[in-house]
C-alpha cells in the first residue's frame, strides 16, 4: 500500500481561494505538465494540450469567455485542458519513441494505428468522447500533480467553448475540455474533506 498516493487523495480539497501574491515558476508549469502527461489514453493517443495561461492580459481574456470567475486571476497559473480528435495519422510518430526504446514493438504500433483508424476516424461521437476521456485523466494528474508539489488546485467547467477556442486559437478538433487553476491556497480555503460512505457510490453486481 503506497501510503503517500492515499494521503494525497485524501488530503485534497478544491481550493476556493488562491493567495494573492502566491507564483509558480516556469520550471514547475514544465514539470506538472510533464507529470499530468504520465496520464492513461487509448493506444497511448496523447490526444490532449495543455495551454497554461499566467500573463495578466491571458488571464483577463480567459476570464471573459469563463464567465468572469476570480480564480482564473488570483491563481498563479490556470491550464486549459484541450482534448483532440484521435488520428491514426500522428499515432505512429507519437509512438516512435517508445519503438526506439526497445519496449514497443513496431508490429503492436501498427496494429494499433489500424485499431484507431478503424473506430474513430470519420465518427465524430467517438472523437469527441475519447478527446473528453483523455483530457479529464490529464486533467486529474494534473491535480495530484499540484499536489505533490504543495500547491492547491481547482477544476473548473463554467466557460463559453466556442469563444474560449476563438480567444486562443485552439487547432480544428481541439475541444476545451476543462479548466485548472493552480497557485498556492489562501488560509481560508476549506478543511480536508470528511470521510464519504462509500455504500453511497458503489453498487457491486
Amino acid at each position: 500500500m503506497n501510503d503517500a498516493v492515499i494521503a494525497a487523495i485524501t488530503r485534497r480539497v478544491s481550493a476556493g481561494r488562491f493567495a494573492p501574491d502566491g507564483n509558480v515558476s516556469d520550471r514547475q508549469i514544465h514539470d506538472l505538465a510533464e507529470l499530468a502527461t504520465r496520464a492513461p489514453t487509448a493506444y497511448n493517443l496523447q490526444n490532449w494540450r495543455m495551454i497554461a495561461v499566467r500573463s495578466a492580459a491571458a488571464k483577463a481574456r480567459l476570464k471573459a469567455v469563463a464567465f468572469g470567475q476570480a480564480k482564473i486571476e488570483e491563481s498563479a497559473v490556470t491550464f486549459i485542458i484541450c482534448g483532440q480528435a484521435p488520428s491514426h495519422r500522428e499515432l505512429g510518430e507519437r509512438l516512435l519513441p517508445a519503438v526506439e526504446a526497445g519496449f514497443l514493438p513496431s508490429s503492436v504500433v501498427e496494429n494499433w494505428i489500424t485499431a484507431v483508424k478503424q473506430s474513430d476516424d470519420g465518427n465524430a461521437t467517438m472523437q469527441r468522447d475519447e478527446a473528453i476521456r483523455s483530457a479529464t485523466l490529464g486533467a486529474a494528474f494534473l491535480i495530484f500533480a499540484a499536489e505533490a508539489y504543495g500547491l492547491a488546485s481547482c477544476p473548473m467547467g463554467g466557460f463559453d467553448a466556442e469563444r474560449l477556442a476563438r480567444a486562443f486559437m485552439l487547432e480544428q478538433g481541439e475541444s476545451p475540455v476543462l479548466l485548472v487553476a493552480i497557485g498556492h491556497g489562501a488560509r481560508e480555503n476549506w478543511p480536508q474533506k470528511p470521510r464519504m460512505p462509500v455504500a453511497r457510490f458503489v453498487t457491486t453486481v
